[in-house]
């Protein structure tokens, strides 16, 4: 049901007339990649063809400024996996709301949502405390609006999807699992 080329075409349809900006399928890491000499429109690759991977490329272009996005992988930081407690806590304090964004994407397309906290060979965290984080930046967005770019894209992939527009946030039901316990 959900094809990466569909996904390439919706994104390519909404914005590249506008922003000169492609989704690109890579080989390795995912990355962003300004318009140049040799490639005259903005890219934004993600990872081994994969849709998840996608869908939080997008989620990172569609926060990004216009002044970001003339910059390679919008100019900030990243340190790969392996990162010890204090670099992992800044990955994921700069995640949570791309994160966000993905799920938001995710639920529009019928797609299922993970979090991901990236880190499979360094410090491990708690997965459900960020998710938890990550739930709690949703909402807030869903309440405050949602930027134009991504307003837009929302509605192209709930209508190519046929999901439910506007998102509403009892389509983002979650609790932590500590709350289950606590309520049983």
């Amino acid at each position: 049901m959900h094809q990466i080329a569909d996904l390439i075409a919706i994104f390519e349809r909404t914005f590249y007339p506008r922003y000169n900006t492609r989704l690109v399928k890579g080989e390795h890491e995912p990355i962003y990649i300004p318009a140049d000499a040799q490639t005259p429109y903005h890219q934004v690759v993600f990872a081994h063809g994969f849709y998840a991977s996608a869908l939080h490329e997008i989620a990172h272009w569609l926060m990004a400024g216009e002044q970001r996005r003339l910059l390679e992988d919008y100019g900030y930081w990243y340190c790969p996996d392996g990162r010890d407690k204090a670099q992992q806590a800044e990955f994921e304090a700069v995640e949570v709301k791309p994160q966000a964004i993905e799920w938001a994407l995710s639920v529009a397309a019928g797609f299922n949502f993970n979090v991901s906290v990236d880190n499979l060979n360094g410090e491990q965290t708690c997965r459900f405390d960020f998710q938890a984080r990550v739930h709690k930046q949703l909402l807030q967005l869903l309440k405050t609006g949602f930027n134009p770019r991504t307003t837009a894209l929302l509605k192209a992939l709930s209508e190519f999807y046929s999901t439910p527009w506007p998102l509403q946030a009892a389509q983002f039901v979650w609790q932590h699992p500590q709350e289950l316990v606590d309520v049983v």
